[in-house]
Formats: C-alpha cells, structure tokens, sequence
C-alpha cells in the first residue's frame, strides 16, 4: 500500500517524527554499496574478528545513512561490517523500517543468510539501532537466528514498545487514526507498547538461549519511552546506560545511533569482550 503522506502527516505527526527518525539527509539512491570494507562481500573475517557483524537501522533510517558514524568505526577496527535495507513501503524512498516487523525479521534472515555465505563465518553479531535493535530478537526468536547469531548489541532499541511520554494515548482521540497507520505503516504501530507484535516477542522471556545481549541506552531519549522499557531480562543480558560511563554524555535517541563515540565504544567492547577496555567520556 502507497502511503499517503499528506494525510498521515496530519493524523500523527508526532508519531511518525518521533518513532526513531534516525538520518540527518537522505542516502543516494539505490542499495546500500559502500567501499572500504563496509558492504564488502569479498571480506573475510580475521582470526581476532571472526563474526561478521550485520547492522539494522532504525524505523525511518535506511542501510547507508544510519550508519555514517558505526559503519566505519568497526571497520578501522577489522571487522567485516554489512548493513541492509528492510520494511520498505512501495514508493517511499530511502525512509525505510515501515513495514511489519515480522516481515522484516524475515528479511534479516535472508540477509544474515547471505552474509554467513558470503564470509564462510558459522555465526555474526547484529547491532541494530532503535527498531534494528528489538526487530532482530523477532528474527532470533520466530524464523531460526538463534543458531546463527553470538550477540545482539541494542542502540536505544524498542525491545518493550514506547508510548512517546504519553502522546501515543493521544491516538484514542483521533478515530481511525489507530486502524490507518495499522495499514499504511505497520512497522510504527507494532512498536507501540502493548502492541500485540510486541507481546508476542515478549512472551515468555526477553531472550533465547546461546545468544549474548547488549542494550546501550541514554536516559535523554525522547522517543523510546520511558527509556528503561528498552532494558532486557535474562541470564546472558549486559544493559549499559550511557549517562553511567559518562555522565555529561547528552546524547538522545538520534546522536546515541549516529555518533555517540561513548556507545561505539561500548558496542566494540561488546563485540570482543575477551578485549573490552574501560569506557570513559574521553574513549576515541
């Protein structure tokens, strides 16, 4: 379905700003070819980087613009790093992660399919980044990840909904407006808390066993609220708050994704935790 922007923009423009608009100006057109390793498949895991590391934007991010500041931190670093497009909705360009989570997590799985094919790794990690943070878990739980997958690293990840400081109650108010982003953007709706996506994702635990979780959060975010809803439960969970490592760390939702050097930081020591150094405000 061709979403309409025109009426959605006056039904919920809070909303559709405010559910992880994570791109500062639109990417080139087309798929998401960046040289210097970065979306490389000749790349080979190294024997100190043997996961190939998948990244997933944000709801409104797309595969290149997302990842202008991470993308290359890990590759300095001697990381394979790859990063795909998903939930895109027929004619809406480069504003992607709008689709159903579900089908998205199906598209990761192709993706990730690709990617372990491509590097002969038996496993990678997934950062994600918002809605790329929680929509992997569906992938992880429903559609087979967990065996290919060692660690999950959260960037202010949706993994128990937001209500947007209470504006999402204010959808009651407006009839149809519920049932229309329903069916022209599923991918906004499903992270609403309570959502029934989310209850299912939920459902008996916030994570499976055999895979390592990080989540990254900053207490100034303003779009997944409250900000501890993006904190996971479990026996294999690492939950990071930006502001504890560095207290004069103001980064909210957006800057925590795109360049926070605090939370790159912390996702590299997440990534190689046999090798983790301390995490300061003065880290590179």
């Amino acid at each position: 379905m061709k979403l309409c922007w025109s009426r959605a923009l006056t039904v919920v423009p809070t909303l559709a700003l405010a559910v992880g608009l994570v791109t500062a100006a639109p990417a080139s057109a087309g798929a998401p070819t960046v040289s210097s390793g970065w979306n490389n498949f000749s790349c080979k895991p190294s024997a100190a980087h043997p996961r190939p590391v998948v990244l997933a934007h944000g709801t409104f991010g797309n595969a290149v613009d997302n990842w202008l500041g991470l993308a290359p931190y890990l590759v300095h670093r001697g990381y394979c790093v790859f990063s795909l497009d998903y939930g895109q909705l027929p004619g809406v360009p480069f504003f992607h992660g709008l689709g159903a989570v579900d089908a998205s997590a199906r598209q990761l799985a192709v993706y990730v399919d690709r990617v372990l094919a491509a590097t002969g790794a038996s496993k990678t990690d997934i950062v994600g980044h918002s809605q790329g943070g929680m929509m992997p878990r569906v992938y992880l739980k429903s559609h087979g990840g967990a065996d290919k997958v060692n660690a999950l690293i959260g960037l202010a990840p949706s993994n128990h909904g937001t209500d947007l400081n209470g504006l999402t109650r204010l959808l009651d108010h407006f009839p149809g407006a519920k049932e229309y982003i329903d069916a022209s953007a599923p991918g906004l709706s499903d992270q609403i808390a309570g959502s029934d996506t989310l209850s299912r994702l939920n459902d008996g635990g916030d994570t499976v066993p055999g895979v390592h979780y990080t989540v990254i959060a900053t207490r100034y975010d303003e779009v997944v609220t409250p900000y501890r809803t993006q904190f996971l439960e479990g026996p294999d969970v690492h939950n990071v708050l930006l502001q504890d490592l560095c207290p004069s760390d103001r980064s909210e939702h957006v800057a925590i994704g795109l360049a926070d050097r605090v939370a790159f930081h912390e996702t590299a020591n997440a990534l190689d935790p046999a090798h983790a150094t301390p995490t300061t405000c003065d880290v590179n």
